[in-house]
Protein backbone atom coordinates (compact mmCIF):
# COMPACT_ATOMS: atom_id res chain seq x y z
CA UNK A 1 0.00 0.00 0.00
CA UNK A 2 1.64 3.38 -1.09
CA UNK A 3 1.62 6.68 0.95
CA UNK A 4 -1.33 8.12 -1.04
CA UNK A 5 -3.35 5.43 -0.39
CA UNK A 6 -2.58 5.43 3.53
CA UNK A 7 -2.88 9.33 3.25
CA UNK A 8 -6.97 8.41 1.49
CA UNK A 9 -7.95 5.84 4.02
CA UNK A 10 -6.97 8.07 6.72
CA UNK A 11 -9.07 11.00 5.47
CA UNK A 12 -12.18 8.67 4.56
CA UNK A 13 -12.36 7.43 7.67
CA UNK A 14 -11.72 10.84 9.92
CA UNK A 15 -14.78 11.63 7.05
CA UNK A 16 -16.63 9.01 8.57
CA UNK A 17 -16.22 9.75 12.58
CA UNK A 18 -17.15 13.27 11.43
CA UNK A 19 -20.00 12.29 10.19
CA UNK A 20 -21.15 10.38 13.07
CA UNK A 21 -20.12 12.95 15.50
CA UNK A 22 -22.35 15.69 13.83
CA UNK A 23 -25.34 13.48 14.04
CA UNK A 24 -24.86 12.35 17.69
CA UNK A 25 -24.32 16.13 18.76
CA UNK A 26 -26.63 17.66 16.84
CA UNK A 27 -23.41 19.75 15.26
CA UNK A 28 -25.84 19.87 11.64
CA UNK A 29 -23.43 22.30 9.86
CA UNK A 30 -20.64 20.09 10.37
CA UNK A 31 -22.51 17.87 7.94
CA UNK A 32 -21.21 20.20 5.53
CA UNK A 33 -17.73 19.05 5.49
CA UNK A 34 -18.72 15.28 5.21
CA UNK A 35 -21.35 15.65 1.95
CA UNK A 36 -21.23 17.73 -1.38
CA UNK A 37 -24.68 20.18 -1.86
CA UNK A 38 -26.25 17.71 -4.25
CA UNK A 39 -25.09 14.31 -2.18
CA UNK A 40 -28.04 11.97 -2.57
CA UNK A 41 -29.10 10.60 1.58
CA UNK A 42 -31.62 7.59 1.54
CA UNK A 43 -32.75 7.20 5.01
CA UNK A 44 -35.37 5.07 3.97
CA UNK A 45 -34.45 1.56 5.54
CA UNK A 46 -34.35 2.81 8.94
CA UNK A 47 -37.79 4.80 8.56
CA UNK A 48 -36.47 8.13 7.53
CA UNK A 49 -36.30 9.96 3.95
CA UNK A 50 -34.56 10.01 0.75
CA UNK A 51 -33.39 12.89 -1.07
CA UNK A 52 -30.83 15.91 -2.04
CA UNK A 53 -28.46 16.85 1.34
CA UNK A 54 -30.21 19.94 1.96
CA UNK A 55 -33.59 18.65 2.25
CA UNK A 56 -31.98 15.98 4.70
CA UNK A 57 -30.07 17.90 6.55
CA UNK A 58 -33.02 19.99 7.65
CA UNK A 59 -35.14 16.72 8.03
CA UNK A 60 -32.25 15.72 10.75
CA UNK A 61 -32.61 18.84 12.52
CA UNK A 62 -36.56 18.80 12.84
CA UNK A 63 -36.47 14.86 13.43
CA UNK A 64 -33.36 13.65 16.08
CA UNK A 65 -33.62 16.12 18.63
CA UNK A 66 -36.94 13.63 19.16
CA UNK A 67 -33.70 11.26 21.02
CA UNK A 68 -32.05 13.73 23.38
CA UNK A 69 -29.18 11.10 23.61
CA UNK A 70 -26.93 9.02 20.60
CA UNK A 71 -24.17 7.20 19.91
CA UNK A 72 -23.14 5.88 16.39
CA UNK A 73 -20.49 3.47 16.94
CA UNK A 74 -18.68 2.08 13.66
CA UNK A 75 -17.26 -1.09 12.86
CA UNK A 76 -15.55 -2.57 10.18
CA UNK A 77 -14.82 -0.66 7.70
CA UNK A 78 -14.17 -1.59 3.51
CA UNK A 79 -12.52 1.20 1.45
CA UNK A 80 -11.87 1.05 -2.34
CA UNK A 81 -10.37 4.13 -3.68
CA UNK A 82 -10.76 4.26 -7.65
CA UNK A 83 -7.68 4.79 -9.36
CA UNK A 84 -9.95 5.73 -12.66
CA UNK A 85 -12.08 8.13 -12.48
CA UNK A 86 -9.18 9.21 -10.36
CA UNK A 87 -10.18 10.65 -6.85
CA UNK A 88 -13.85 8.57 -6.06
CA UNK A 89 -13.95 6.17 -3.54
CA UNK A 90 -17.02 3.59 -1.86
CA UNK A 91 -16.99 3.03 1.52
CA UNK A 92 -18.87 0.18 3.60
CA UNK A 93 -19.30 0.78 7.22
CA UNK A 94 -20.95 -1.53 9.54
CA UNK A 95 -22.50 1.13 12.32
CA UNK A 96 -24.40 0.79 15.64
CA UNK A 97 -26.96 3.71 16.58
CA UNK A 98 -28.69 3.75 19.81
CA UNK A 99 -30.89 6.32 20.45
CA UNK A 100 -32.89 7.22 23.84
CA UNK A 101 -36.86 7.81 23.24
CA UNK A 102 -38.37 9.50 26.18
CA UNK A 103 -41.68 8.32 26.83
CA UNK A 104 -44.17 10.24 28.59
CA UNK A 105 -44.67 8.73 31.48
CA UNK A 106 -40.66 9.85 32.65
CA UNK A 107 -39.19 6.65 31.42
CA UNK A 108 -36.84 6.14 28.63
CA UNK A 109 -37.05 4.09 25.73
CA UNK A 110 -34.06 2.58 23.77
CA UNK A 111 -33.97 2.29 19.88
CA UNK A 112 -31.06 0.51 18.39
CA UNK A 113 -29.85 0.41 14.96
CA UNK A 114 -27.85 -2.16 13.27
CA UNK A 115 -26.99 -1.93 9.42
CA UNK A 116 -24.71 -0.69 6.74
CA UNK A 117 -23.51 2.66 5.80
CA UNK A 118 -22.68 2.77 2.14
CA UNK A 119 -21.08 6.31 1.08
CA UNK A 120 -19.84 6.86 -2.60
CA UNK A 121 -16.82 9.43 -1.84
CA UNK A 122 -15.36 12.02 -4.22
CA UNK A 123 -12.22 13.77 -3.29
CA UNK A 124 -12.53 17.95 -3.11
CA UNK A 125 -10.37 20.48 -3.20
CA UNK A 126 -10.29 20.08 0.65
CA UNK A 127 -10.65 16.68 1.35
CA UNK A 128 -12.99 13.86 0.70
CA UNK A 129 -16.70 14.40 0.49
CA UNK A 130 -19.33 12.03 0.17
CA UNK A 131 -21.54 12.45 -2.69
CA UNK A 132 -23.94 9.20 -1.74
CA UNK A 133 -25.27 7.91 1.08
CA UNK A 134 -27.01 4.43 1.75
CA UNK A 135 -27.94 3.21 5.10
CA UNK A 136 -28.89 -0.45 5.09
CA UNK A 137 -30.55 -1.61 7.83
CA UNK A 138 -29.99 -4.96 9.65
CA UNK A 139 -31.61 -5.04 12.31
CA UNK A 140 -33.18 -2.99 14.95
CA UNK A 141 -34.70 -3.70 18.76
CA UNK A 142 -36.70 -1.51 21.19
CA UNK A 143 -39.42 -0.34 18.47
Amino acid sequence: MDLRTLADRLQIDDLLTSYTRAIDTGDWDRLDAVFTPDAEIDYTSTGGIAGRYPEVKSWLAENLPMFPRRQHVLGQKEVSVDPEPAGTARVTAYFLNPMVLPQPDGSELLWEFGGLYHHDLVRAEDGWRSTRLVEELCWKRGL
